[in-house]
């Protein structure tokens, strides 16, 4: 019983705090990818400079500082344009997936993972983080549900309060 009661509240708690598995990263990584970045762009090679913005753009949408997250997005949607490779498209747009997804812009995040899955069908990275965001879509559309509920409870109440009063 009390391993069933232990598991309630920590499903409880998963459904509130949003329990997905993707990583996140440290700020320290990211100052280490910027550096790579900057030694790549002071005479690397092109190859060598574009693997470093990838792991920059990568540690960007995996940090937990907002700002961060929308640097790097930023990167991804320009670099977007100038890719050639289905293979780095793909990794491109699950990455802009996660970026949107951390910033709470989960139908964008959606749109993202089936242009991604339209490249790869069967890649099981884009096929999990469509399902957290199609669970976290479902999960705010039951909290809205049940704000509005307590909404219309709240006012129903207030009206049949005022009207026992006036009798």
């Amino acid at each position: 019983m009390e391993a069933k009661i232990g598991k309630f509240f920590e499903s409880v708690g998963s459904f509130f705090s949003g329990g997905d598995q993707i990583p996140w990263c440290d700020r320290d990584v990211i100052l280490g990818c910027e550096r790579e970045v900057a030694e790549a762009s002071d005479g690397g090679s092109d190859e060598r400079k574009n693997e470093s913005i990838m792991r920059l753009s990568w540690a960007l949408v995996h940090s937990r500082q907002p700002e961060d997250v929308k640097r790097g997005v930023a990167m991804l949607e320009a670099s977007l344009t100038n890719t050639s490779s289905p293979l780095e498209q793909r990794e491109k747009l699950y990455l802009l997936a996660v970026g949107y997804y951390r910033s709470s812009e989960y139908s964008k995040s959606r749109q993202l993972l089936e242009q991604c899955l339209e490249i790869a069908p069967d890649w099981r990275q884009a096929l999990t983080l469509k399902k957290t965001v199609e669970d976290r879509i479902a999960k705010d559309g039951v909290i809205g549900i049940g704000i509005t509920a307590t909404a219309v409870g709240l006012i129903a109440g207030g009206i049949a309060a005022a009207f026992a009063r006036r009798n």
